[in-house]
């Protein structure tokens, strides 16, 4: 068994995998010379819109291309993306041991769900039900990959944590004598860890927040970005969010404008429960790209905002962030953000925004830039 985001990355990247052993998996991976792939015929997901419709059965579970995965291959002048090394990482503890049945079935002490793949179906085990519908919206994403790719994803299993939070200690399997870490898959890790790093579930949708799948809310967003250019934006740095989650949010609240003090910070409460009953009428993020800058700040562990502020085609203020998702630690210091003092935010904001402010082509370029990233 290995990371499911890692085979869908794999196989894209023109990579041959094969699985072997009975009581292990073993990754081989091995670059094949070829031509250029066909142009891929892809079968598209039509359960939408219709809640009593039941998804059809008759998806075909080989690729429709002209060639076979294995006479795929890539060109010697071909680099991986700067994100591939983060997925190797995140399968390193594995890397000589494989992972061993025990290894798997230890991680279901707080797993929320086990999936297995076999002969392009999926089957579901759920053990506890998770916060909201996280697992339901992380399985259809699953589904739209195997949807997506039919007959490219190998026989599988995987545990899955839909919490916030990474739980398998990297000092707990450091001994010479350890059992191997568990196989677990959740949202995100830190340095602590040893969680394997998985798509967060709003990436398909958050149902119960009115926020839409990331496909079409980027959409959005890019039309909200474009009522504006930046320079004529409110010169401030903006943030919205639920601050009794976390300590350091509530700290920022200081920021804040007050009669004593102007950090150059605007910062507003977003109260979920009122404004489900209002009918999310102030909570469009597509609306919330009005100003210069966007402040990031984590929750309880990484927040799922994180996307969502730097699609705005503003700077994006990065609080110093103590979790990862699968894509955070690709980015780059004063090249994709604005790195932010957590123990000095209100001194460390307004100087960010007071430098932006007076070197505003600097910033204009920097925006430039993040935004093809």
């Amino acid at each position: 068994m290995i990371e499911l985001f890692a085979f869908s990355i794999i196989l894209q990247s023109n990579f041959s995998v094969h699985n072997i052993s009975r009581n292990k998996t073993v990754i081989i991976v091995s670059r094949k010379p070829q031509n250029r792939p066909p142009k891929r015929i892809t079968t598209p997901l039509n359960c939408v819109k219709n809640q009593t419709q039941t998804c059809p059965t008759n998806y075909p579970k080989t690729s429709q291309t002209q060639k076979s995965i294995s006479d795929y291959s890539i060109t010697p002048t071909s680099t991986c993306p700067d994100y591939f090394r983060w997925i190797h990482e995140d399968l390193s503890p594995w890397k000589v041991t494989g992972i061993t049945r025990d290894m798997l079935e230890r991680a279901n002490q707080t797993a929320h769900f086990r999936l297995v793949l076999v002969n392009n179906k999926v089957y579901i085990h759920k053990y506890k039900q998770s916060i909201q519908t996280r697992d339901v919206f992380t399985i259809w994403g699953i589904l739209q990959l195997l949807r997506k790719y039919p007959g490219r994803l190998p026989d599988l299993e995987l545990m899955f944590d839909c919490d916030d939070r990474p739980v398998v200690l990297s000092r707990d399997y450091s001994g010479p004598n350890n059992k191997g870490p568990p196989p677990l898959f959740r949202y995100s890790g830190d340095r602590w860890t040893m969680d394997i790093v998985f798509p967060d579930w709003s990436f398909w949708g958050w149902a119960e927040i009115n926020i839409n799948p990331w496909e079409s809310l980027l959409r959005e967003l890019k039309e909200g970005n474009n009522r504006r250019n930046w320079i004529d934006r409110e010169p401030y740095a903006y943030w919205k969010g639920n601050p009794f989650v976390a300590e350091t949010r509530r700290d920022l609240l200081t920021c804040n404008l007050s009669d004593k003090h102007d950090w150059n910070a605007r910062l507003y409460v977003q109260d979920w429960i009122l404004e489900s009953k209002r009918g999310f009428q102030q909570s469009n993020l597509a609306s919330q790209c009005a100003h210069r800058y966007k402040i990031y700040i984590e929750g309880y562990a990484w927040s799922v905002s994180e996307k969502y502020i730097l699609a705005c085609d503003s700077m994006t203020l990065l609080v110093k962030p103590y979790f990862h998702d699968f894509f955070i630690r690709y980015l780059q210091p004063l090249r994709h953000y604005w790195p932010i003092r957590d123990k000095d935010k209100c001194k460390s904001i307004k100087f960010a925004v007071d430098w932006g402010n007076t070197h505003k082509q600097k910033v204009i370029s920097f925006v430039d830039y993040i935004i093809p990233m």
